[in-house]
């Protein structure tokens, strides 16, 4: 179990909660996005409890799309103090199980937490399961984005906070490459600022892949 939420008074709450549940154990605790995936792809838990809200470009959906990139065997359960449709979709639409209010009941939690871990879908919503369902069928596929493959692939390592000589490096190409790319894909996308970068990402879906 991996616990990620920018609060630290939450994070150690959850966890001293979670320590006393059988059969649960909490390989570590992150306060932002990169840091979850970088503990992810460490620890390898097999589920990953994720606030939405969070600082710093990387929310909990985006982290939750680079999680199932980085970590495909993890399951995840988005945490969150708003359970508006528009959030209960997206979180369907990018696959994740699981979907509880931080103010669920411990032991619901508990129990949410064991069924997510053996691939059941568990959503505890305002919603009534019938719409849950329609929405399911509803998703709707990656829209088609004018980058190409390779600035795609930029855009997704600049999302995940990489370096210009850590995408080089993964990408097999130099800084001053990946830095060229980049320039493009500002211009492409009339972007200005990295944030912006982020958000495309996210909306576009560039993660799912």
């Amino acid at each position: 179990m991996l616990i990620v939420d920018d609060h630290a008074l939450v994070r150690r709450g959850l966890k001293l909660m979670l320590q006393t549940a059988h059969g649960i154990n909490v390989v570590g605790e992150a306060a932002d996005g990169a840091e979850a995936i970088r503990l992810a792809i460490q620890k390898r838990p097999t589920v990953t409890l994720l606030d939405i809200t969070m600082p710093a470009g990387l929310d909990g959906f985006l982290t939750a799309t680079a999680l199932q990139n980085e970590h495909p065997d993890g399951e995840i359960i988005l945490l969150t103090m708003h359970d508006e449709e528009a959030y209960v979709k997206r979180a369907l639409e990018i696959g994740v199980r699981g979907f509880l209010s931080k103010n669920t009941d411990p032991d619901e939690m508990v129990e949410a937490i064991r069924s997510v871990a053996k691939g059941r879908r568990v959503y505890r919503t305002y919603l009534k399961d019938e719409v849950i369902r329609g929405m399911i069928q509803q998703s709707k596929k990656k829209d088609a984005s004018i980058l190409s493959r390779r600035e795609e692939e930029i855009a997704r390592c600049t999302a995940l906070g990489y370096s210009l000589s850590e995408i080089g490096e993964r990408l097999n190409i130099s800084p001053k490459t990946v830095e060229n790319h980049r320039g493009r894909i500002m211009q492409k996308l009339q972007l200005n600022h990295r944030h912006e970068l982020v958000q495309y990402v996210l909306k576009n879906r560039l993660m799912d892949e």
